[in-house]
């Protein structure tokens, strides 16, 4: 599957089974009145939400050249991702730290299930930082660059 057409098709695919997923999660939730089960469910369909807007993302950077970021927009995006790094640090270290002390089994299910997705969070943001902002900005210096690379003397008289 290396065509680009091909990834699209499987994208469209795949929002669309996670869109089932949604609708099947919010008719569902109205018949279980177990808490714990309604809140997986509930995390699960919102996972389904989150994959759904990652596939069309994929979609939109196969098929679209998305617009470079200034280093303002990189500074705010970055100051943003960071942000989200260091809580999602604090709630990995305060699971740790709390998960052994537990007795309750459904509840260290369900808290290993958080640690789980916090770790993964924590990766992903990290990757985001490194990859998708990173590879996207166009720094102050590489627009003057851009702008006086093939002008003689670079604005001034005679050299």
């Amino acid at each position: 599957m290396s065509s680009t057409d091909e990834l699209v098709n499987l994208f469209k695919k795949q929002i669309k089974v996670e869109q089932t997923i949604v609708e099947s999660v919010k008719e569902g939730l109205t018949e279980i009145e177990n808490p714990a089960v309604k809140g997986v469910l509930k995390g699960i369909s919102l996972d389904s939400m989150k994959h759904a807007e990652m596939y069309a993302s994929a979609i939109n950077l196969l098929t679209s050249v998305p617009p470079a970021l200034t280093e303002g927009n990189l500074n705010k995006q970055r100051e943003l991702v960071k942000k989200h790094v260091r809580l999602e640090a604090e709630i990995i270290e305060t699971l740790k730290k709390a998960i052994p002390s537990i007795q309750n089994k459904k509840v260290k299910l369900l808290l290993n299930a958080i640690l789980s997705d916090e770790k993964r969070h924590h990766a992903l943001l990290q990757k985001v930082l490194e990859i998708l902002v990173k590879g996207e900005t166009i720094t102050d210096d590489e627009w003057w660059d851009v702008m006086w690379e093939n002008v003689p003397f670079h604005g001034t008289p005679g050299g």
